[in-house]
């Protein structure tokens, strides 16, 4: 499929084949709010590789974004849209199938001062500012704008089979380069799924966008976003096989660490007792949020299979929290042992929350005004902005009871229980034992999927605050916030059918297992355990009163410049040999940015909206006025251009040529300072922790779906510091190296232990303050050293030092080499330069008595680069 084909590029060039072609023009007018995650630079280079270079690109354009629920195929929406207005396209129809999505994507695309919108402040293309409008049709729109019509694909199909005045027609796609943008574009496939004759077709609304708009004209595009697609269908598969352009479904979203975990907890028990059960786990939930100082009113989902069992399981549940008593409680106290429950329980009776204090609790939390019923005979304004705002703090609501209002275009990241108030099945098992998943366990795991949105929180101030923490921490109490569960009757059939479900559409994984990371028994008994310190720096806001000078931030002081030169190359066609060029002298000169002008460079900075004054001053907090950003060498004065061009333009600059000059070297310093210069930076300042308290033992969760060439490791070496680890094959090569050369290191230190570090200790590039998990920490301490001639040792005096080294090392496999096979210019690339800096730079200000210590970095091992990293290795580490 398409997306296989990108994947192979990918493959052939590189990682970043695709993520490089993100530029700043794009990057810069998009919301700075929502910093693209790498799996969207890849889909948004991906778009653009395929508009610009693909060879093989099919006119009208069709394409198929195949993503996740949750993983921003809007904020992809938005990217496309300013890549193909730099492209020349104006008009754009947004269409969905229901009216709710539109009005949120509405406010997402419009409102400035919706916490979701999208864009930047100003959309700027050069220094033309680009206005978003919405619009009924295309007659008379403005040319310099994006243009766009919000509709649903019923109303698009209705507009166009029922034309009135001043409404979108079929004419107005003539002559006209259109772009079509489907959310939800499963809803799209009718014609697909279905075989109907040729009536039914022309009345379609697929019938609608594909034939009637997007075929008008081969430059228009047609792009669809969903985060379902039935590729075991093969007429589906068969028609997206050429427009698939990319592929990130539940399971990459889950296995990238971007979605809560899913626990399917099972009772045999009656509805409103099942539900009784998820309000103690979603009050558990809010306290452990509270110990933990993060803002979390935690929601529940009561789905019932009618719209009148809905509404008398609601009033059920009102006279239960109303009428709740001791005996309630202590009845699901006494069978929760083993369970998330369970914990809660404990966590109370440790907190000496009493069950009576509980009650009181619930009581309050989940009365009536803080309930909502909703379904289509329950539906107003006010219901609609509540369920829409649900985690706003002001919002009070805890719980919702609903049928299948729910399933589509709810988007909420504090749903952390779904409780099923029924118990009934429509899957079925096929002779050869393939399972297929009926209709309603499908919706049912469509909607668990929306609820595995990952609710963002930070408890590190270097925490990704979208990404699970704790999976590598099992017994961590936190984990209930990275957690959905899903509460069901107890039946075995539907469990099956249920956790077969979430494993096709990936929400869970096919097979998971627990292991110990556990500190081996011998090493606890080592001084480096019990009094050893390991040393990790800490990232901070960036002082920007440190900054007095553009090379401080990183800002080079050289440009080049290039004129065209005019020169014309003609050859014969079937020989190459034979070349004609039109000769044109080319001159290089080097420039003093001053040289061009003062007035100019003020003309240039008026020019662009960057320069203003309390902007720069943001930046470069000690200039006093623009002129000291002028005239200063440690800023502009500074600067150097050269430029080439032919003799006769180099000559004879013109005051255009020189402001081009101008607008150039301030556009390339301003984009930089924008898309590159951080808030934070790494502390030269290593602190010491007790190695003890770092290198906890642990549980880890390990999924066999994300192997991908990870294997379990365990070697009894006496100097591998824990019992075992999941890890690559580069990793391995890494450990039998050390074996090798673990005789030379025993003889020049008494202590040599290697430890793994799985999310153990981060450390902080100085530069930008990004965060780096090395993947192992050596640690040795010198032998004291014997006197000259002499073969036996000196004793320990008051005067010798002993020296302990703490050496970071991260093996990298051929992935991430670069195309020089390297490291230099790869994407990891800045990890080793930090590495290797940690030597010169890392401070350490604590002395004991005789002891020193000292930080090492080592560039990347790799089996390729072995040689390398031998040469370091045996230098830094062998020969001191």
């Amino acid at each position: 499929m398409l997306y296989e084909t990108f994947n192979s590029l990918k493959e052939a060039h590189g990682q970043d084949y695709f993520t490089s072609r993100v530029g700043d023009e794009i990057v810069q007018n998009l919301n700075p709010r929502f910093e693209l995650r790498e799996y969207q630079k890849e889909a948004i280079g991906r778009f653009d590789f395929y508009i610009t270079e693909y060879r093989q690109r099919r006119l009208p354009s069709h394409l198929l974004f195949h993503m996740a629920t949750g993983s921003g195929k809007t904020l992809i929406m938005a990217a496309n849209i300013l890549q193909l207005y730099k492209r020349g396209y104006r008009n754009f129809i947004f269409f969905v199938n229901s009216v709710n999505i539109i009005e949120k994507t509405r406010d997402n695309f419009l409102n400035p001062l919706s916490e979701k919108y999208l864009f930047a402040p100003k959309i700027k293309f050069g220094e033309k500012e680009v206005l978003i409008k919405e619009v009924q049709n295309f007659e008379g729109v403005n040319s310099d704008n994006i243009n766009i019509i919000f509709t649903t694909i019923q109303g698009l199909h209705t507009r166009l089979n029922q034309p009135r005045e001043n409404v979108l027609t079929e004419e107005d796609f003539e002559g006209k380069d259109i772009v079509l943008i489907s959310d939800e574009a499963h809803h799209l496939q009718t014609l697909t799924r279905n075989n109907k004759n040729e009536k039914e077709i022309e009345k379609s609304w697929e019938y609608t966008v594909l034939k009637r708009i997007f075929e008008k004209n081969r430059k228009n595009i047609l792009l669809e976003f969903t985060a379902t697609v039935d590729l075991n269908n093969p007429d589906i598969r068969n028609k997206y096989q050429d427009k698939l352009i990319f592929q990130y479904d539940l399971k990459q979203f889950r296995l990238d660490k971007y979605s809560k975990e899913i626990e399917v907890l099972q009772a045999s028990l009656e509805p409103i007792d099942r539900a009784l059960q998820a309000v103690i786990l979603s009050q558990y939930r809010r306290k452990i949020a509270e110990k933990h100082k993060i803002l979390l009113k935690p929601v529940i989902l009561f789905k019932s299979k009618s719209i009148k069992e809905s509404k008398e399981n609601y009033e059920k549940f009102l006279t239960k929290i109303k009428n709740l008593s001791l005996k309630d409680i202590e009845k699901i106290k006494s069978r929760s042992s083993g369970t998330d429950l369970g914990k809660a329980f404990e966590y109370f009776d440790k907190e000496k929350i009493t069950l009576d204090n509980l009650i009181n609790e619930l009581k309050i939390d989940f009365s009536e005004e803080k309930i909502m019923l909703l379904d289509s005979e329950n539906i107003d304004e006010e219901k609609q902005l509540k369920l829409n705002s649900l985690e706003n703090p002001n919002n009070e609501i805890r719980a919702i009871f609903a049928v299948n209002m729910l399933n589509e275009g709810w988007d909420v990241l504090n749903l952390f229980d779904i409780v099923r108030l029924y118990d009934t099945r429509d899957g079925k098992t096929l002779r050869d034992g393939t399972y297929i998943p009926g209709s309603t366990t499908m919706s049912e795991a469509q909607l668990i999927g929306r609820g595995a949105r990952y609710f963002p929180f930070v408890i590190q101030n270097n925490d990704d605050m979208y990404r699970r923490k704790f999976d590598d921490d099992l017994d961590n109490e936190l984990r209930i916030i990275e957690t959905l569960h899903y509460h069901c009757k107890h039946n075995p059939k539907y469990i099956f059918e249920i956790k077969q479900t979430l494993t096709q559409i990936g929400i869970l994984p096919e097979k998971t297992f627990q292991y110990d990371l556990f500190v081996k028994p011998e090493i606890k008994n080592k001084n480096i355990w019990k009094r050893g310190y390991i040393f990790q720096n800490e990232r901070q806001k960036r002082d920007r009163s440190e900054i007095f000078s553009l090379n401080d931030i990183h800002i080079k002081n050289e440009y080049y410049y290039e004129f065209p030169t005019g020169q014309i190359e003609e050859s014969f066609l079937f020989d190459e040999q034979n070349v004609i060029k039109s000769k044109t002298n080319v001159t290089e000169i080097y420039l003093n940015f001053l040289d061009l002008g003062i007035n100019l460079i003020r003309a240039g900075m008026d020019y662009l909206e960057f320069y203003r004054f309390n902007n720069l001053k943001r930046y470069f907090p000690n200039i006093n006025s623009i002129n000291d950003f002028i005239l200063d060498n440690n800023y502009l004065s500074g600067i150097k251009v050269k430029i080439k061009g032919p003799d006769f333009r180099i000559n004879e600059l013109t005051q255009k040529d020189k402001l081009n000059i101008v607008l150039y070297v301030l556009t390339s310093i301003s984009e930089k300072l924008i898309t590159t210069d951080s808030e934070y930076r790494g502390t030269k300042e290593f602190k010491p922790y007790e190695i003890s308290k770092v290198f906890f033992d642990r549980k880890v969760k390990y999924d066999v779906s994300n192997a991908g060439g990870i294997n379990l490791i365990s070697f009894n070496y006496d100097w591998f510091a824990q019992t075992s680890f999941y890890g690559t094959s580069e990793e391995r090569n890494f450990l039998e190296f050390i074996s090798r050369f673990i005789k030379e290191l025993k003889k020049k230190y008494k202590e040599v232990f290697l430890f793994r570090n799985e999310r153990y200790v981060k450390i902080y590039n100085f530069d930008d303050g990004s965060a780096f998990e090395p993947d192992f920490i050596l640690f040795l301490v010198e032998k004291q050293k014997s006197s000259r001639g002499s073969k036996k040792r000196y004793k320990s005096t008051k005067n010798e030092r002993i020296i302990s080294y703490q050496i970071f090392i991260e093996p990298k496999g051929d992935l991430f080499l670069d195309a020089n096979g390297t490291f230099e210019h790869s994407k990891e690339g800045w990890k080793e330069k930090f590495l290797l800096r940690l030597e010169n730079e890392a401070e350490i200000f604590l002395e004991f008595q005789n002891s020193e210590y000292k930080l090492l970095g080592l560039p990347f091992y790799n089996q390729q680069l072995e040689e390398r990293f031998r040469e370091f290795f045996e230098q830094k580490l062998l020969s001191r």
